[in-house]
């Protein structure tokens, strides 16, 4: 009685889990999450109607915190997609179900867009039917009026109206050209070079205006009009690094758009501070007297008052 019969092992012999990993394909390494997760369902992540922009916009606007901003604009300074794909995906997740929006008129007058996130459209779409069927069982089938099914319904078309007038505004501002750069009246290879440096030397005040010969070429001339109107180079630096986005995404655009905004105007010159003249104003001329070199105005060369005055005296 006291010898000990093991009739079966107390665990598995080790190397079984590195035997039933595959041999091909993905292979998973789960770690277990235990502060900041979110839990997305498979139906969202294998959805085979929703683009891989569509699922990943949706993943992200169900991690963030309720009251969270999801404008388009906001979401394409967040990642590097357009605002015409991010739009095309907000419109594909309303179609799919998983994004509602609607315009609500606030109380002070202003109308702001309310945007709903479903984790899973199915559980949502079925929630407003649940209440009516109890409601009325002792009723006959006739009694229950058609029309009442799709009462839920027209709470979807506000959508649709709103819609192009988020997404207009993005093409028309990406379609307009650029105003060109300005260029110098005298576009001296000299003057050109040291615009070209001083685009160049940006990168030391600022690590993120990293620009290629291609775009400093193309912005040399813009940077030598400033030059020619007598602009120091630490004014051109300070308009040009003062207050950059973040992220910067396009640099180039960003120093375009500043070097021809920003452009001063020509330092006026001598004949532009003269005293401007009335029309029809008579300007006698400047003469010298003949005895004292004293100036006097005159139609006629001669002496001054005091000399005119001491002549008599004098005879």
């Amino acid at each position: 009685m006291d010898t000990r019969q093991d009739i079966a092992p107390p665990c598995a012999p080790p190397g079984t889990t590195e035997d039933a990993k595959p041999s091909s394909g993905v292979v998973h390494i789960n770690s277990r999450h235990t502060t900041d997760f979110t839990v997305i369902g498979n139906h969202l992540s294998r959805h085979r109607a929703l683009s891989l922009v569509a699922i990943g916009l949706a993943v992200h606007i169900q991690s963030l915190p309720a009251g969270a901003r999801i404008g388009i604009k906001r979401l394409a300074e967040r990642f590097p997609e357009s605002e015409t794909r991010i739009a095309a995906a907000l419109r594909e997740l309303e179609a799919a179900g998983y994004l509602h929006r609607s315009r609500v008129r606030l109380a002070d007058g202003r109308v702001v867009t309310r945007t709903v996130s479903r984790n899973r459209p199915d559980t949502a779409q079925a929630a407003p039917s649940h209440p009516r069927p109890p409601a009325r069982p002792p009723e006959p089938t006739a009694a229950l009026p058609v029309p009442l099914e799709p009462a839920p319904a027209p709470e979807p078309p506000p959508s649709p109206p709103h819609l192009p007038a988020v997404c207009v505004p993005a093409p028309t501002a990406r379609t307009t050209p650029p105003p060109p750069v300005p260029r110098p009246a005298a576009e001296t290879p000299e003057l050109l070079r040291a615009a070209g440096a001083l685009l160049a030397d940006l990168r030391r005040l600022s690590p993120q205006l990293v620009l290629p010969e291609r775009d400093i070429a193309i912005l040399a001339p813009g940077v030598a009009t400033w030059l020619e109107r007598d602009a120091h180079p630490d004014t051109i630096r300070h308009a040009l690094t003062a207050d950059l986005p973040v992220p910067l995404r396009h640099p180039a655009k960003l120093l375009r758009h500043r070097i021809t905004a920003l452009l001063p105007p020509p330092l006026p010159g001598a004949h532009d501070l003269a005293r401007p003249q009335r029309p029809g104003a008579i300007v006698i001329p400047l003469q010298n007297c003949d005895r004292c070199d004293r100036a006097f105005r005159s139609r006629h060369p001669g002496h001054c008052r005091d000399c005119r005055a001491e002549a008599p005296a004098a005879a």
